[in-house]
């Protein structure tokens, strides 16, 4: 029996599409992301004195480090990798961040990213498409704008508890993710791009 409040891949049963997942979604939410995707934004993003709040294994601290970026890694789960420290207990980074939030705090993540940043830092979050959708996210995009989303043309994955092995072997991702980029004080159009 299916959970139809929305826990399992039921929507995407109904509407006869498939997110490649016959589980529940992770209780922590971890879904680590695929390497490629920041690899894929260095071409068009740079970045300095990073913060990667939600840090996991370390995919992308890992990948900021190898480009020999400053950063900084928590996350409110001890997974081995970083500092154990809620994101939300942060009063100030003086620096970017970048990180692929917990979805169901995406909103949180960001608001709290931009309060604690100084004028001019960069807020660069992993995200899906959909992020876009909802009166209540509108809100945000229309008082502090995104200067940039990059829109990803292929399918990168986020995999499970980390495990990309899984996630290859059952067909990849259904999902499509963005890169949104806020800078702290832009007040303007945001510019849409498509990488990958």
């Amino acid at each position: 029996m299916k959970n139809w409040i929305g826990n399992s891949n039921s929507v995407f049963k109904t509407l006869s599409a498939t997110n490649h997942s016959d589980t529940d979604r992770e209780e922590n939410d971890y879904y680590a992301t695929d390497p490629k995707a920041l690899e894929l934004l260095f071409e068009y993003e740079k970045f300095q004195n990073v913060l990667e709040p939600a840090c996991g294994e370390g995919h992308l601290s890992e990948t900021l480090i190898k480009h020999h970026i400053k950063v900084s890694s928590s996350d409110i789960i001890n997974r081995n990798y970083g500092i154990t420290k809620d994101f939300f207990n942060y009063k100030k980074w003086n620096g970017d961040i970048v990180t692929n939030p917990p979805y169901k705090y995406a909103l949180e993540f960001v608001e709290h990213a931009l309060k604690i940043t100084p004028k001019g830092s960069k807020v660069a979050m992993f995200l899906k498409i959909q992020f876009l959708e909802s009166k209540k996210r509108r809100k945000l995009f229309i008082d502090k704008p995104p200067t940039k989303i990059y829109i990803s043309s292929g399918r990168l994955l986020c995999a499970k508890n980390g495990d990309f092995e899984h996630v290859k072997k059952n067909g990849g991702s259904a999902v499509a993710y963005a890169w949104y980029i806020w800078e702290k004080g832009f007040y303007g159009d945001t510019i849409i791009k498509w990488f990958n």
